[in-house]
């Protein structure tokens, strides 16, 4: 007797979904059933994602989004508790894993479009930090906030960074401490999030909220960004220092030039990017 063949498996949906609107890209976490965690593959295509959005010009601003009821629960702590059986208890694993998110977390910030982060549920651990790393943030009113790495024996040191770069010192603290979780009402009160909007809404009110940064020069918003990180974390004399620096150069380039003229010529500017 024959041997039956094998049924194929269908392919599993890819991690992360890519579509583009107009001039803005949208990347969308797809994992619901796991909650979107941060699973090795998801970092790695998240990273090549943002790498291929910053040498496209065409594109003017970057949305993330998810799938599912919940934005992002952070790692995938299954994965990482298989890797416990490796030879050194999982160390190499979680040390790449961890250095391979935290510079993923850098593409964003360092990414010359903007990037505004849309937040249709909670968002906990990595996933606050991913939401904090982004430029803007829209939340449901249905979302969520957490960083309870502290309930599981797991300090949510990496998210700590991101955290307390967005809101203050004993906000993000007692975050860290309580592994409470926080309302979006509650997330925009200390400066995690810009707005929150009606449930289901927040894909739409992201993209929209993109495409007004869109219609700037595209020279201008990326030299923006990037002195805006910059400064933060030099002294307050460095810093103007710095940015007097800046806005020379701004004000030398073609559309400082352009959208001066055409201020006082009462028309729109025309870009050049």
């Amino acid at each position: 007797m024959s041997a039956q063949p094998a049924l194929a498996l269908p392919p599993s949906p890819p991690v992360l979904l890519r579509d583009t609107v107009g001039s803005i890209a949208v990347l969308t976490l797809n994992r619901p059933a796991a909650r979107n965690s941060l699973s090795e593959t998801m970092i790695a295509d998240l990273h090549a994602a943002l790498n291929g959005i910053a040498d496209d010009g065409s594109i003017r601003a970057l949305v993330i989004a998810a799938n599912g009821p919940a934005f992002c629960a952070g790692h995938d702590l299954k994965e990482l508790t298989v890797r416990r059986g490796d030879a050194d208890g999982g160390r190499a694993f979680f040390g790449q894993l961890m250095l391979a998110c935290s510079a993923m977390m850098q593409a964003i910030v360092q990414l010359p479009q903007p990037v505004v982060a849309a937040v249709q549920g909670i968002a906990t651990a990595a996933g606050c930090q991913l939401v904090a790393s982004c430029d803007l943030a829209v939340a449901s009113d249905a979302a969520g906030f957490a960083t309870p790495g502290v309930d599981i024996g797991l300090f949510c040191s990496t998210p700590m960074v991101a955290l307390s770069r967005n809101v203050p010192r004993k906000q993000a603290l007692e975050m860290l401490l309580t592994g409470e979780p926080i309302s979006a009402s509650r997330a925009r009160e200390i400066g995690l999030v810009n707005r929150v909007v009606t449930a289901g809404t927040e894909r739409d009110q992201a993209i929209a909220l993109a495409q007004k940064v869109a219609l700037k020069s595209a020279y201008a918003v990326k030299l923006g960004k990037q002195a805006f990180y910059r400064q933060a974390e030099m002294s307050l004399a460095d810093a103007y220092r710095y940015a007097a620096e800046v806005m020379t150069d701004n004000m030398m380039a073609r559309d400082a030039e352009e959208g001066i003229g055409a201020f006082v010529e009462k028309r729109e500017p025309k870009w050049r990017d």
